[in-house]
């Protein structure tokens, strides 16, 4: 796969392993060398007024890697480490993770290079409404739909969905706004949308406890990273009476082995915007949080955070991957090494892809429908795509992140077979 970055993640190492085995898997090596590059790049500059009167100039980056599935569909997030690369890594990765679930979408990704932290909420406003406004023709409800990533919400959803509805004729308005996923549910959003990502995480966790005998009630578990996926996911395996015994986020780890209560840490974070100086835990270091003693380790923040220096820390049974190249490809080899088992980001991190297309299609059909239709097409979801790796694992003897790409390959392969390649 050809990135402008120098950065290994998991995605590349396991298409270098699909280019390798194409012929043993009775696929075409033409068909990966499709996957392997996106089909569009968009950059645009955008000048944006700033609260004090001067114009400053950012740089936007929207990536389309496919839709052979469907239209695209990807995140958009403000962050400084935005480029053309990272960019081109999460784009793929959403239309193998698309693939993989069933979703009749492909795969894109786009993202504004700032740091958000420094400006303010006018400023943001006025910077995300120039970014839609340049790209123009480039998304569409039919084409390329955004929903929120790092560092965006609903209501930031909403300023894209005003501005791109501004661009069409008033007649054709309310016919387009699925071209925004993640809305407020007074602008046509779901009613689980908030907690879609962390509920399909604890679905698949279920699916493994299921296959392998475990049994939840009173299992402990970590979670590095307490963000929207990682809080609803502690909170949800924590109503199903398993316990919480670490967690992290920026301001750094703290850990109660007797258990840490996540609806009581909400509220302080919500309070603090931070889990330190929670009152029923103590503060604990990096390698400590990595090394505590659990049944299962939840990676839910930043990439690459299992490599060569913590995997050998791990002291748990199951690693569920809740955020997008949590493992690098040397930690990823630790854990097969140690025997530790692994649920991967193409299985787990897909509850805002589900929760995009449920929210796409009931704005397309002027439906709504409440909360436990939506878990319930959740779950059938993830529990159909656990089975079908699992199928792929036991055909071809392999882990269970090379089975998700094998079971996610070969979707896109059987469409490509019947279409072929215009001349």
């Amino acid at each position: 796969m050809q990135v402008n970055q120098s950065d290994t993640c998991p995605y590349v190492a396991v298409i270098d392993w699909l280019e390798r085995k194409a012929a043993m898997l009775e696929v075409d090596p033409e068909f990966v060398k499709v996957l392997s590059n996106p089909a569009s790049q968009i950059r645009v500059h955008i000048p944006a007024l700033m609260d004090d009167g001067r114009v400053e100039l950012f740089e936007g980056i929207r990536v389309q890697h496919n839709n052979v599935l469907g239209p695209y569909l990807g995140g958009l997030r403000l962050h400084p480490s935005v480029s053309e690369g990272s960019m081109t890594v999460l784009a793929t990765w959403r239309t193998m993770k698309n693939a993989l679930i069933g979703v009749p979408f492909g795969g894109s990704q786009g993202g504004i290079i700032l740091d958000p932290a420094q400006y303010s909420p006018k400023e943001i406003e006025r910077i995300i409404r120039r970014f839609i406004y340049a790209l123009g023709v480039n998304i569409g409800p039919e084409y390329d739909i955004v929903c929120p990533d790092v560092n965006t919400d609903s209501r930031m959803m909403s300023w894209i969905l005003d501005t791109y509805l501004a661009t069409l004729p008033p007649c054709e308005r309310e016919r387009n706004t699925h071209v925004v996923t993640g809305k407020p549910q007074h602008l046509g959003g779901i009613a689980a949308w908030d907690k879609a990502a962390g509920q399909a995480v604890v679905y698949a966790i279920e699916a493994w406890a299921a296959e392998n005998g475990f049994d939840l009630q009173g299992a402990t578990f970590v979670v590095e990273g307490f963000g929207r996926t990682g809080e609803w996911a502690a909170r949800l395996l924590c109503q199903k009476g398993m316990k919480l015994v670490a967690v992290r986020d920026a301001s750094g780890p703290i850990a109660n082995p007797d258990g840490i209560d996540p609806e009581r840490l909400s509220r302080h974070v919500a309070q603090n915007g931070r889990i330190a100086g929670f009152d029923d835990a103590q503060a604990i270091d990096h390698e400590t949080l990595f090394g505590t003693k659990a049944d299962i380790f939840i990676t839910a923040a930043l990439s690459n955070q299992i490599n060569a220096q913590t995997a050998p820390l791990l002291n748990v049974r199951l690693v569920v991957e809740a955020a997008d190249g949590t493992t690098d490809p040397e930690g990823d080899a630790i854990m097969r090494q140690r025997g530790i088992d692994l649920l991967p980001d193409i299985m787990c991190n897909t509850g805002s892809s589900l929760a995009s297309y449920y929210e796409w299609l009931q704005n397309k059909r002027s439906e709504r429908w409440d909360a436990e239709e939506i878990d319930t097409r959740l779950k059938r979801a993830i529990s159909t795509a656990y089975g079908e790796v699992k199928a792929a694992m036991d055909r071809y003897e392999v882990d269970r992140r090379t089975a998700s790409y094998i079971s996610s390959l070969f979707k896109i392969e059987a469409i490509y077979s019947y279409r072929g390649f215009y001349p």
